[in-house]
């Protein structure tokens, strides 16, 4: 089999049309066709089927997809393996959240530029969605995502994902909102008829707030999206709403964090790259960095 070819169905498999494996890879859709047909004569297999004006693929078609995204994999990881000894150099290309930004790549940053100026890094501030779409069109090497243990990210065997850090999340509330004990569902109760401020770039907190107002028999009222935390924080003090803000960073004078447990609100922080990439060695001095400091957070 091409490993060409096989690129062509694993991307078929990922973008689910012709036309865009072709806008992906910059060949005509015929040449996708064409190419298809091939691997399918070569396997002995019918690999896709029409479906309406697409196409889709067959069971065996699946069943190869999934043998192609380990075999590129381990073609990818059999090149690296040439150069074991290679010295880290060049660019890796990050696209991350602004927290993780802040709290976990600076520091590498500072410290590639003082023991390892070879190995540099570029650096692009995006949510998890579009970082993983990035990291899917090989527009980056590394992407920093997070998700929340109510709110799993989607599983995705393209890529590979490492954990670095957690925090918990409280609800931040206008200073001089009355008091709402009990565990999360009580707290989210006592703020059900207030209007509701979500992120505006990623769902996954969005999902958590109408999960737990789910838990305590509301729908919330969502009017306000910011992606900025101080953006939310001068909504919350403006008396706009109120929202979901991490537990370990200060707060506005105004701003006061209720505590959430039973269940917690947990934010987890992952250090995400596509599948068999690990072993070049600037990414891998960078992922060895990030680990060690989120080992000693």
């Amino acid at each position: 089999m091409d490993l060409r070819r096989l690129r062509l169905l694993r991307e078929l498999a990922r973008l689910g049309s012709m036309r865009e494996v072709a806008d992906e890879l910059g060949v005509t859709t015929s040449t996708v066709s064409q190419q298809l047909a091939v691997l399918a004569r070569e396997v002995g297999a019918d690999l896709i089927e029409p479906a309406g004006r697409r196409v889709r693929l067959t069971p065996a078609g699946r069943r190869l997809a999934g043998h192609a995204v380990t075999i590129l994999a381990a073609v990818e990881a059999a090149r690296l393996d040439l150069d074991p000894q290679a010295q880290p150099a060049g660019t890796v290309r990050v696209a991350g959240f602004a927290t993780a930004v802040r709290r976990s790549l600076l520091p590498v940053a500072a410290d590639l530029a003082v023991r390892h100026p070879a190995v540099r890094l570029r650096i692009h501030e995006h949510e998890p969605t579009e970082a993983y779409a990035l990291l899917a069109a090989d527009g980056i090497d590394l992407a920093l995502t997070y998700d929340y243990h109510l709110a799993p990210a989607p599983v995705d065997h393209t890529v590979e994902a490492i954990a670095l850090w957690s925090t918990t999340w409280s609800l931040g509330v206008p200073a001089d909102a009355p008091p709402a004990p009990g565990g999360s569902p009580e707290v989210f109760r006592g703020f059900a008829g207030h209007d509701w401020i979500v992120n505006s770039r990623n769902t996954a907190d969005e999902v958590v707030v109408r999960a737990l107002a789910s838990m305590a028999d509301f729908e919330p009222r969502v009017e306000h999206r910011a992606d900025s935390l101080e953006l939310v924080q001068d909504m919350i003090v403006a008396g706009l709403g109120v929202g979901l803000l991490p537990a370990d960073q200060p707060t506005l004078p105004g701003v006061r964090l209720l505590p959430l447990v039973g269940p917690e609100v947990r934010m987890r922080s992952y250090a995400v790259t596509r599948r068999g990439r690990t072993g070049w060695p600037p990414l891998a001095l960078v992922l060895g960095l990030l680990t060690a400091d989120a080992a000693t957070a």
